[in-house]
């Protein structure tokens, strides 16, 4: 069940001023090429970059201009032109510097806390990792500089992804089982993540699903896409956002101010992530998260996941993967009794 479906990348024509307006509407309009510099932008204006697969755009220091889509990778050259690797234009240390001033809005200050974690977060969810060279303070990264690499990893808003999966999440009286969503990096975790969260919260008629209230701790600010105080992806009409905490101290925060039905969050991993989630469920909410992993097993190797599901508090687990792109559907697992629900 994969959520997007490659397309070929084309070279755009002088004369095709409709598709023209078509790609710089549809990325330029989401946010994207605007933080670019100028080389690297022009660039990318020159091409068709079809928004449905594009996953990544990767910048390192003196490595061709890399292209990610569902499926296949792409190297263009300063034309715009889809070339072999060694043909491609090299990223400069200038596009890269100027590429993370327009990120920081000239004051990479600001955004030093960002930066000690390894990515920055743009309007609509977007994530731009860093990477470079880590200064310490007492073992601790303080901040990156000599900046040799960003990848702008696209976030999706796929509107339907998820409604298949809703009868196997939620009880007969319509509440959510306590479900943990797992796959690798880029395999549509989040997204469904996001998908469910605006289901759940909106409620679905044809199943007979009324709406309830949801709490989204949205620590990287992926889940909402928060710019400013206004998300960029609908989570929902009774959903309410803490944007920028930490999870362990926002799933707190929400319970105790905002009554939410349903907790969500996005990529546990921290020994105080699982103690604040068997907080959570003492408090009778029921908690939707998704952690990485690419199975049960894989899950089970990480002391924090395994401690939450040796103590039986995920009542079920949606396994993710790329087989037939992002998004595809691996299984579905009542971990209460170890049945298979869907999937193989």
């Amino acid at each position: 069940m994969p959520l997007h479906y490659v397309v070929p990348l084309k070279k755009k024509t002088a004369s095709d001023p409709a598709r023209e307006m078509n790609q710089r509407g549809s990325l330029a309009g989401r946010g994207l090429l605007k933080w670019f510099n100028d080389q690297v932008r022009e660039i990318l204006y020159q091409v068709e970059l079809h928004y449905a697969v594009l996953e990544e755009i990767r910048l390192r220091a003196n490595q061709p201009l890399l292209i990610r889509l569902t499926g296949r990778d792409v190297f263009l050259n300063a034309e715009g032109a889809e070339v072999e690797p060694s043909q491609a234009y090299r990223v400069t240390s200038e596009d890269l510097s100027e590429t993370l001033e327009r990120l920081t809005q000239s004051s990479i200050y600001a955004a030093e806390e960002e930066i000690r974690q390894g990515f920055l977060t743009l309007p609509g969810g977007h994530r731009v990792g860093i990477t470079g060279e880590a200064v310490l303070q007492q073992g601790r990264v303080q901040t990156l500089k000599h900046i040799t690499g960003l990848n702008f990893r696209v976030a999706k808003e796929a509107k339907g992804f998820g409604l298949n999966l809703l009868p196997f999440l939620v009880t007969s009286e319509g509440r959510l089982f306590h479900t943990l969503i797992i796959s690798m990096p880029r395999a549509g975790k989040t997204t469904l993540l996001r998908s469910l969260i605006r289901l759940l919260s909106d409620g679905v008629p044809e199943l007979n699903l009324q709406g309830q209230t949801v709490g989204v701790v949205d620590e990287r600010g992926e889940l909402a896409g928060m710019w400013q105080g206004v998300p960029g992806f609908n989570l929902g009409v009774r959903t309410d956002v803490l944007d920028g905490c930490p999870k362990a101290v926002g799933m707190s925060m929400l319970i105790r101010a905002m009554a939410p039905q349903i907790v969500a969050v996005d990529e546990l991993g921290q020994d105080e992530d699982a103690l604040a989630v068997t907080e959570a469920l003492r408090s009778g909410v029921s908690v939707l998260s998704t952690a990485h992993a690419s199975s049960l097993a894989e899950a089970r190797a990480r002391p924090s996941l395994e401690r939450l599901l040796t103590a039986g508090v995920f009542e079920r687990l949606v396994i993710l993967s790329r087989r037939e792109g992002p998004g595809t559907i691996e299984g579905v697992l009542d971990l209460t009794s170890g049945q298979s629900l869907l999937g193989r």
